[in-house]
């Protein structure tokens, strides 16, 4: 499952990530920040998928906006592993796809370790 690791793997990748981004993206989507460099959640939404009784972990997904763009997508996961979707109506599981995170680009964190 997951696991904490050491800033300096975690430089590393998130280095390797930004050297690479633009490469492996075929060349009519270079330079159009289809890929995010990282994105922010706000503490009390993930505390509300969080909070689910049956919620024990996060799975992230990623998706794409019509404007071409990779976003991530949290949704809780239950001890068999299973996504926490609500019912069965899909309008009624608003709730429980946790998405509109700050993205960078355009919203880039101050300079870090992890972003430099």
């Amino acid at each position: 499952m997951s696991n904490f690791i050491s800033l300096e793997k975690a430089i590393e990748m998130t280095s390797l990530y930004r050297q690479q981004m633009e490469t492996i993206l075929a060349s009519q989507f270079k330079g159009l920040d289809i890929l995010a460099k990282s994105e922010i959640f706000s503490r009390d939404q993930v505390e509300k998928l969080l909070s689910k009784p049956e919620c024990g972990q996060l799975r992230v997904y990623y998706g794409m906006s019509q404007d071409l763009k990779i976003h991530a997508l949290l949704v809780g996961v239950d001890q068999n592993g299973n996504d926490i979707l609500g019912s069965d109506k899909l309008s009624s599981a608003s709730q429980e796809v946790l998405e509109d995170a700050l993205r960078c680009p355009p919203h880039c964190p101050p300079s870090s370790p992890l972003n430099s």
